[in-house]
């Protein structure tokens, strides 16, 4: 047997559709990895614990965090790594929500004021922070009825309920109202003369 014969039956021979096969399963492989990673593009964002209403000034860590997939609207949400306290409300956000970036800013620029106003008998049922309300009132008289009642303040936004727990009255509520800047002087004017102030569901009294 030749030198040549022995070496031709030592070598080993692979198979090119075995190399084939190698190269197939790694793309594969590859391209599998590659569309998992893609399709994992979930970015962390604040949610609201509770209703968040304009003028309240945001605390990180009583916001809810959820992990959700926007796409291109990631970029209109309060990213966690990307939100410092310190900002402030603008517009009404709901609780469990996505909080806006649009309903927040450096500073509150939105004009109103919270002012308590104690409502004579119970609120209606639903209302809570973040519904709409007119502020109704009526003038006390100097022989102690009052005058036919008006809106003092239409389309009001509630910021809260105040705890009730040591009121006098058991029947009202005092409620946190967000007034604009140039109903608050009457507002507060009615609650020192005494007038009868009732909160209604705003456009109920229409």
């Amino acid at each position: 047997m030749t030198g040549r014969s022995r070496r031709e039956r030592g070598a080993v021979r692979i198979d090119p559709r075995l190399l084939i096969g190698i190269v197939l399963v790694a793309a594969s492989t590859v391209g599998v990895w590659a569309l998992v990673d893609g399709l994992d593009d979930t970015v962390d964002v604040y949610t609201a614990r509770e209703t968040l209403t304009p003028g309240t000034v945001l605390e990180l860590d009583r916001l809810d965090v959820a992990s959700v997939r926007l796409g291109a609207a990631e970029a209109n949400y309060l990213r966690v790594d990307e939100t410092d306290d310190g900002l402030v409300v603008t517009d009404t956000v709901r609780k469990g929500e996505l909080v806006p970036a649009a309903s927040v800013g450096e500073s509150d620029d939105t004009g109103l004021s919270v002012v308590v106003v104690p409502s004579r008998g119970a609120l209606a049922s639903g209302l809570d922070a973040g519904s709409r309300v007119d502020v109704w009132s009526a003038r006390a008289t100097e022989r102690g009825g009052f005058e036919a009642p008006k809106v003092l303040v239409a389309d009001a936004e509630i910021a809260g309920i105040v705890d009730e727990e040591g009121m006098v009255s058991s029947n009202g509520a005092s409620v946190e109202v967000l007034v604009p800047s140039d109903r608050v002087a009457a507002v507060l004017e009615a609650l020192a003369t005494g007038d009868a102030i009732d909160l209604v569901a705003a456009g109920a009294g229409d």
